[in-house]
């Protein structure tokens, strides 16, 4: 029995939100820099960037898709969540890049519409890499996707926390519910910085 796209896709959001929740820290292979990376991306703006371009400051990552109606607009809401919960200083403090996986359909215009649409202020980049640029990213994040027969995409929901220097300090899979071990991740990185 097949089951309608509606339902699967659900379906799979729920078990991709719940593989794996709670915040961790990032073993020893994570201790490289994610800014060694030459990855070109172009932001809701225009903008062409580089990972390393963000050095200096922590910086929350994760990977949508602007069609995306479910899980991706949780991943927003998340981290807007976690940024609130870490107050003042996590607000001017941590900067949010969010990565495309459908760089086809995700033009420089759909990014503004999104960015716009979950109210991301100058600290967000809404951002597109080409298709390899993409995978590299994902395989940077640990985060995996696939695109559907349908057009949409299955993928991580996992948001991830670079310290200023781009190596992995914490992750979590936690969608609709601050998770307090990244909040506090976040809050160490930031008091680190003054």
């Amino acid at each position: 029995m097949t089951l309608p796209n509606f339902i699967r896709r659900a379906f799979v959001a729920l078990m991709l939100a719940g593989a794996t929740a709670g915040a961790y820290a990032a073993g020893p292979a994570a201790s490289a820099s994610l800014y060694q990376s030459d990855v070109a991306l172009t932001d809701q703006n225009g903008r062409v960037f580089h990972l390393a371009d963000l050095r200096g400051e922590p910086v929350l990552v994760s990977m949508f898709y602007s069609s995306c109606q479910m899980v991706c607009p949780m991943i927003f809401e998340t981290i807007r969540a976690t940024l609130a919960k870490g107050g003042k200083p996590a607000h001017d403090g941590v900067r949010v890049l969010m990565v495309t996986v459908d760089p086809e359909r995700d033009s420089v215009a759909a990014l503004k519409k999104t960015a716009a649409a979950h109210n991301a202020d100058d600290r967000w980049q809404v951002a597109r890499a080409n298709a390899s640029g993409t995978r590299e990213v994902a395989a940077l994040l640990g985060v995996q996707y696939r695109r559907l027969e349908d057009g949409d995409f299955n993928h991580s929901s996992t948001i991830v926390l670079l310290d200023a220097e781009g190596r992995i300090n914490a992750r979590t899979n936690t969608l609709g519910a601050v998770d307090l071990k990244l909040v506090d991740a976040m809050r160490k990185l930031v008091a680190a910085q003054h």
